[in-house]
């Protein structure tokens, strides 16, 4: 039985999609999750000049498996800076460091090579690095620090809303109760409604103003399905407000994305479905859900419901 634990999540800016700063009670490693539309602003805070492992999520193409690159830095903020302009794919990333300065660049490979290890051991995610982790040499006292280190990690992973390193699990029992994270992993054949996360500018001139959406990753066995389009609103609102009927679905630039285009003006629904208790991060990229599931849903997680 796995021992009971405190996580805490600061959240600077106020938005519970935003920035969070994930830490555990006698921890000295710290995790950040950042999307990477905050990652200009983000970038200043000094915890990111110091060494660390991260890993860059995101979509790409005609798949519904996320793509991940793991990797390390003796100056994260440098490294980070690369990837804002070099990697297209990457949605949103979490980083991990130390507190107290004890991961040096043995550590942080030894971190590396684990975590990739266990994404590929998982094969719940495609790998978008080009060579495969070394694993370094480490005294038996230093890997047993950074076993435990690693383990801490593993434990805030799923609170950030990642959990493609951890191994499949058996199939359920239909008698027994599934959260709403197994009920994630199944895809529902009879999804015919996407939900997109949408900031208030870009709600207000493109979803309401143009009746389309546009820029989205969109599965290739996805597309033909899809008969509606719901918006979720960022917070302050945080629920799901307006659905539109879809007219058509076209690629939109050389990225594997997609223009969704609506039939007419997107419809606010009687009903707003907050975002309620659902875990931190919960709305950040596209959800598939039924028509129907969505017009009876109380909050965000009754969807998968």
């Amino acid at each position: 039985m796995t021992a009971p634990f405190t996580i805490r999540i600061f959240v600077p800016d106020g938005d519970p999609e935003g920035v969070r700063i994930i830490d555990r009670m006698n921890w000295t490693g710290l995790g950040i999750v950042i999307p990477r539309e905050r990652w200009p602003d983000t970038r200043r805070r000094d915890e990111f000049g110091r060494p660390g492992v991260y890993i860059l999520v995101g979509y790409e193409g005609d798949t519904d498996r996320p793509i991940l690159y793991i990797g390390q830095a003796d100056d994260l903020r440098e490294r980070l800076d690369q990837h804002a302009k070099g990697k297209e794919f990457w949605d949103w990333a979490i980083t991990f460091l130390s507190t107290n300065n004890s991961l040096n660049r043995a550590h942080i490979l030894w971190l590396e090579y684990a975590l990739y290890a266990k994404a590929k051991a998982a094969d719940r995610a495609d790998l978008d690095n080009g060579q495969t982790p070394s694993e370094p040499r480490l005294s038996e006292s230093e890997r047993a620090d950074t076993q435990a280190f690693l383990n801490e990690i593993l434990q805030i992973l799923p609170l950030a809303g990642l959990r493609v390193l951890e191994l499949r699990q058996p199939v359920a029992d239909p008698d027994v109760p599934q959260t709403y994270e197994q009920k994630q992993l199944s895809l529902d054949t009879d999804n015919d409604t996407i939900i997109v996360p949408a900031r208030e500018e870009g709600f207000e001139s493109v979803f309401l103003g143009e009746n389309r959406w546009y820029a989205i990753r969109i599965s290739g066995g996805m597309r033909p399905r899809l008969r509606w389009i719901a918006a979720y609103q960022s917070a302050p609102i945080s629920a799901i407000t307006h659905i539109a009927e879809i007219d058509r679905i076209e690629p939109y630039g050389d990225g594997g994305k997609f223009a969704v285009i609506f039939k007419g003006p997107a419809q606010k629904l009687e009903r707003p479905i907050p975002f309620g208790d659902a875990p931190s991060g919960f709305m950040q990229g596209i959800r598939y859900t039924t028509h129907d599931k969505l017009l009876s849903a109380r909050q965000v997680t009754d969807i998968v419901h």
